[in-house]
């Protein structure tokens, strides 16, 4: 089931797609980074196979559409990390609303930018989030928060991405939390070498399943 929602998040209110599937594990939500939105061709391909595993989806703008217009003239905006984090924040208290998903696991699946904005959201609210999944993600933008998160965090980067591969090691490092680094071999930072990207999307599924089941208390939902 796919619904548009306008979510209301404290200082604005962002419009969000939720595909909700029967006896969903847990819901994902989308953290995308400046310069992208719910419509990113690789965040919905992650999405559809998330879906086919059984895991509930939200995409989200976390930006409103005057701020996106802003984005694209200036890009004064991109790495507003800590108004990200915020709107995350908002979407994340909003989606238990729902009857359906009031008992569901959360997780973050953050990219670029928005991985930051998705490590200081969960630091922010540490019991709420039970997994993170960072693609090329810029966790170094999140440093002061990184000791502060307890989900469990994936961080997937390309293995020709060696900048960020180095950044991504090094978050690793600062993380209590158990904090795993899967490198892509051959993979660029947006993924776009054939079967990199659908090796992404299962990496993740993975996690999520894992974290999720493990998460208490262990419900279920029939949407």
């Amino acid at each position: 089931m796919h619904e548009t929602f306008m979510i209301p998040t404290g200082d604005a209110t962002v419009e969000g797609e939720l595909a909700t599937v029967d006896r969903s594990h847990g819901t994902v939500v989308f953290a995308h980074g400046g310069g992208s939105s719910r419509f990113s061709p690789r965040d919905r391909h992650v999405a559809r196979t998330l879906q086919s595993r059984g895991l509930s989806t939200l995409l989200v703008d976390l930006l409103t559409l005057e701020e996106e217009r802003r984005e694209r003239g200036t890009r004064h905006l991109q790495r507003a990390i800590d108004l990200l984090a915020r709107r995350l924040v908002g979407v994340t208290r909003w989606l238990p609303t729902l009857p359906v998903h009031a008992h569901l696991p959360i997780g973050y699946f953050g990219a670029s930018t928005g991985a930051a904005a998705a490590m200081i959201a969960a630091a922010h609210d540490p019991t709420r989030i039970a997994a993170i999944v960072a693609r090329g993600g810029r966790p170094d933008l999140a440093s002061p928060c990184l000791t502060d998160v307890k989900a469990p965090t994936l961080f997937v980067v390309g293995g020709s991405d060696a900048d960020l591969l180095l950044l991504n090691r090094r978050a690793q490092m600062a993380m209590r939390a158990d904090c795993q680094l899967e490198v892509v071999p051959g993979a660029t930072h947006h993924f776009e070498e054939p079967g990199a990207l659908d090796r992404v999307a299962r990496i993740a599924s993975e996690w999520f399943l894992r974290c999720f089941d493990a998460a208490q208390p262990p419900m279920r939902s029939v949407s």
